[in-house]
């Protein structure tokens, strides 16, 4: 039980650390992108602006001064491009870039040539005598270099993020011990005392039982509203018997394998059940009948195989109504024996299913039904499922209100 909890804290933790990693990886790379693509940009728009100032405009055209540095443009992925005012391309320098469009656009534009994209800022080029439009100068680059600088921060994060997660995990995996570690130990204390007051409990609860039978018993001289009490104190210690006794088995018996290993006939257990509860059935008209396969075999303790098959005939009794029907299908598959306890009882809510195997629970409206007793402790279930994972199955449970349950136990074969 603890250990699925511990599962669950960790798991959970692990959730809100992974969210927390990827939102601040997230918020990195949007900085950084924006950082670096600015840097970018202003790194072009002053190649630009050199390129302005070496056109110069004589005799009605544009001469162009080659004072640029050709391996510094080439080192650095970088090509100048001049146009007259109508889009022809006069010159260029640096290095061969994919073609951009033709078209000139002034200001900053993201292209695509190939695989690679292509960051280019365009300036106007003014003649610095009349202050006219005498052409445009484009500088470009490549964005690969940006694009590989990315990836790499990316992957950086990203196994940054696994790395952390993964030594998280393990620290988690500590902290989780940690903290349930002083729980885990006052359950354990809480298991002791209920398995030791069940056991006190037990002796004046068979005094109490043994004077009101001998009183029953020998009725002269009483008076019949005594007698009526005797019986009610007998009725009541009977119950706080039947509770004592399951207490002390789950105290006994939580978490703890079973060591009892004898081949035990299902078939045989299913058959003696359905024939001890038949009467019970047949009083409150309800029709009990059972389709079993014949051999079914598993190693385990017998006794508590009859209590677990037990548990879920009574459960399926009580809260089955008159003229209903509880059907008991026991079947084998490959790797396991799988059997259906099957009634047309009151059902069960969907948002109760989840609860039914804990302990004392009982629903409020959907389970409420009661017929004519004072109702099971709520520990049936409970036992039913310990005792099933005590034998490394488990049981599961489907239901609709209304229509019915259908209780599925699941068996290692033997």
């Amino acid at each position: 039980m603890f250990a699925k909890i511990r599962r669950r804290l960790l798991l959970s933790y692990l959730i809100v650390l992974s969210f927390i990693l990827g939102g601040f990886a997230i918020a990195v790379r949007i900085v950084f992108t924006h950082s670096f693509y600015k840097q970018q940009t202003q790194k072009l728009a002053a190649l630009a602006q050199v390129g302005v100032a070496n056109a110069e405009f004589d005799n009605g055209q544009i001469r162009i001064e080659n004072d640029l540095p050709q391996d510094k443009l080439l080192k650095n992925h970088q090509e100048l491009n001049w146009f007259d005012t109508k889009g022809n391309l006069i010159q260029k320098q640096g290095q061969d870039i994919l073609s951009l469009p033709a078209h000139v656009k002034e200001g900053e534009q993201i292209s695509t040539g190939g695989k690679n994209r292509i960051q280019s800022v365009t300036l106007p080029i003014i003649s610095s005598d009349d202050k006219e439009l005498i052409g445009y100068v484009r500088a470009s680059q490549s964005l690969e270099e940006f694009d590989e600088t990315l990836n790499k921060l990316d992957l950086g994060l990203g196994g940054g993020i696994v790395v952390a997660l993964i030594i998280s995990g393990a620290g988690g995996v500590w902290l989780t011990h940690q903290a349930m570690q002083p729980i885990e130990e006052s359950f354990e204390r809480l298991k002791q005392f209920t398995a030791d007051a069940s056991h006190e409990l037990r002796n004046p609860l068979m005094a109490i039982k043994s004077n009101a039978g001998v009183a029953l018993k020998y009725p002269e001289g009483m008076r019949e509203s005594d007698a009526e009490k005797f019986q009610a104190i007998s009725s009541a210690t009977n119950q706080m018997t039947r509770l004592t006794e399951d207490l002390l088995f789950l105290a006994r018996h939580d978490n703890i394998p079973n060591h009892i290993q004898e081949t035990v006939n299902l078939s045989s257990i299913l058959n003696n059940l359905v024939q001890l509860y038949q009467p019970q059935a047949m009083a409150k008209e309800i029709h009990l009948k059972s389709q079993l396969t014949e051999k079914l075999y598993l190693l385990g303790d017998p006794n508590q195989i009859t209590r677990l098959f037990s548990n879920l005939i009574q459960n399926a009794i009580h809260y089955t109504l008159s003229k209903g029907t509880i059907e008991i299908i026991a079947n084998r598959s490959v790797s396991h024996l799988i059997v259906n306890v099957q009634d047309t009882g009151v059902g069960i809510a969907p948002g109760d299913l989840e609860n039914i195997f804990e302990r004392f629970w009982r629903a409020d409206k959907s389970r409420s039904y009661n017929s004519g007793g004072s109702g099971g402790s709520g520990l049936g279930l409970a036992i039913a499922q310990a005792i099933a994972e005590s034998h490394g199955g488990l049981i599961t449970a489907t239901s609709q209100l209304g229509i019915g349950s259908c209780f599925t136990v699941h068996l290692p074969v033997f």
